[in-house]
């Protein structure tokens, strides 16, 4: 029996391998309790083009609560199509991680949808 983590990394794992055969950048978020967490990752997997967080210094003063909400997670998904397209990048495959797309991650997706990325 899977616990609720393993069942998480389960569907990433099926997720990435598909997004693999894709051959474009992939926009990752993760989530815990108190922040989000999103990145741009090169096609081949092996560079972090952009990033962004509610962690940082910069994103928790424009903050006015926790990190851990959908107002929060609108902004880092402003925050991380503004750098995605710094880097050169705007078009993307969406890899939410084995998280349920609704909440914060659904907040993330459609704020960097409206900042001009494409997935």
């Amino acid at each position: 029996m899977l616990n609720k983590k393993e069942q998480r990394l389960r569907r990433s794992r099926q997720t990435r391998a598909r997004i693999a055969l894709q051959r474009v950048a992939r926009l990752t978020v993760f989530r815990s309790n108190l922040h989000i967490y999103a990145s741009v990752i090169s096609e081949d997997g092996q560079r972090v083009l952009a990033a962004a967080s509610t962690a940082e210094k910069e994103v928790r003063t424009q903050l006015s609560g926790k990190g851990g909400n959908v107002a929060a997670a609108t902004l880092i998904g402003k925050r991380i199509a503004e750098k995605a397209k710094a880097a050169g990048v705007e078009k993307v495959a969406f890899d939410r991680s084995g998280f349920a797309y609704h909440g914060r991650v659904k907040a993330l997706a459609e704020a960097a949808r409206e900042a001009g990325l494409q997935f």
